[in-house]
């Protein structure tokens, strides 16, 4: 009773994100009491699997008590303050670790509130580093089925059309260059080598190349070699255009180490996080830098020349708490090793999948595996069935298209596993 009555006081006054409203007439909402580890409950003690980290952000499950106890903490002491003039100890202990853990030579940290925000950020800081050089370079470089935010500056640099075509005549110069086809090492030279070509003929207009290292997550998690990495990192110091890394999804343990640039053993110019680092439970992002850009707006006060950017709720004092719980989570239990056995467990359990008729490819970088289906066009929703199927069996997926993935919280167990995996596989089997 208590779940028809909020889908329905839902419905009278909420507009849902990446939703067709209309859906929900099909395919009803899920009103959530509460959360413990990887599970959620609704109202009717229903439980579900949180297969997809709540749009892969809750990396230590619901209600973590560690994480619980330290925001509490913090409550108690400063809830927030502005970062204009003031600072407080958790947002001063959080950067020091953010340089500390992050690839060598990111020295400043940058504070926002969400991916898109801190997207945003790294492109003006980008585009204004160069102008203190005294070089107009206004056009950004991003990859082929790339997706870095829906807000206007994060949207522009984006390729993915759904998102992107209606709002076109609003947005910033951007242009595309292919992303590695594979996860070969071939296709990394030639993706690379396509960008050089571009770096060649227009390198003194482009002020930046964004990435997201390794998986390109709203893109239908096409994934890539770490090669590439290492070959834009060259081109870009040779042709004078910065790279930006958008781990805004991979970092923080997802790819199966703390950062993905490490795979490549690179430095970006500029690193965007956000998701993972409070643990699932409160907005934040934060942009590294090197000192190197920092010194290009250090100078006696010059309108023009300061980085005047900023969000009210920049370095929130209850978010930083968080970011530093989460943090003290992967120091305290070995968490990257524990998720590479869970990888290799779940990659087992991917080749099963593999054996059916209507899976075109699997594959797998960290705790992202990746089910894609063939043999279906858009206007079956096969997503939509399969997350249905999956729901009705106490599991959530999300799939995107036809592309199923599964992202869970680390501390998702191997019986978990099982169910998440072999519920979405029985669902397939059912198409």
């Amino acid at each position: 009773m208590i779940n028809e009555q909020l889908k329905n006081r839902d419905l009278d006054v909420l507009w849902h994100p990446c939703s067709q409203m209309k859906d929900y007439e099909q395919l009803p909402l899920t009103p959530v009491k509460k959360g413990s580890g990887v599970w959620l409950e609704d109202f009717e003690g229903n439980k579900f699997i949180d297969g997809i980290s709540s749009w892969w952000v809750n990396i230590f499950g619901h209600a973590n008590p560690y994480i619980n106890e330290k925001i509490k903490e913090q409550l108690d002491t400063l809830e927030h303050v502005i970062i204009a003039g003031f600072t407080h100890e958790p947002i001063i202990n959080l950067s020091e670790r953010l340089v500390k853990l992050t690839p060598d030579g990111l020295d400043k940290c940058f504070y926002a509130d969400n991916g898109s925000s801190a997207v945003e950020v790294a492109l003006k800081m980008s585009f204004h580093a160069h102008k203190n050089d005294g070089k107009n370079k206004p056009i950004f470089v991003s990859l082929t089925n790339s997706y870095h935010g829906e807000t206007i500056g994060a949207l522009s640099v984006g390729d993915v059309e759904l998102y992107k075509d209606t709002y076109e005549p609003l947005l910033i110069q951007s242009i595309q260059t292919p992303v590695p086809k594979d996860m070969s090492v071939e296709a990394a030279k030639e993706a690379a080598q396509k960008f050089e070509e571009l770096c060649k003929n227009r390198s003194d207009e482009i002020s930046a190349i964004i990435v997201e290292p390794l998986i390109q997550a709203a893109g239908y998690m096409h994934m890539y070699h770490p090669h590439f990495l290492e070959l834009l990192r060259d081109i870009c110091d040779r042709y004078d255009v910065h790279l930006i890394a958008d781990e805004v999804m991979a970092g923080f343990g997802r790819t199966g180490k703390l950062f993905a640039c490490e795979h490549a053993n690179i430095t970006p110019d500029f690193l965007v996080l956000s998701k993972g680092i409070t643990g699932g439970y409160l907005p934040l992002s934060v942009v590294l830098t090197s000192n190197d850009i920092y010194a290009k707006f250090y100078c006696d006060y010059l309108e023009y020349k300061a980085f005047l950017h900023s969000h009210s709720y920049t370095g929130n004092a209850l978010a930083c708490a968080a970011a530093n719980a989460t943090l003290d989570l992967f120091e305290k239990d070995d968490v990257i090793t524990q998720n590479k056995a869970k990888a290799a467990y779940m990659m087992e359990k991917l080749k099963e999948f593999e054996k059916l008729d209507n899976v075109l490819e699997i594959r797998q970088t960290g705790m992202v595996s990746v089910v894609e289906l063939k043999g279906y066009s858009s206007d079956e929703r096969i997503g939509l069935k399969v997350h249905q199927y999956c729901l009705e069996r106490e599991v959530l997926i999300r799939p995107l298209g036809h592309v199923v993935y599964f992202m869970p919280p680390y501390v998702i167990t191997y019986e978990e596993i099982d169910k998440m995996m072999d519920t979405t596989l029985e669902a397939i089997k059912q198409l």
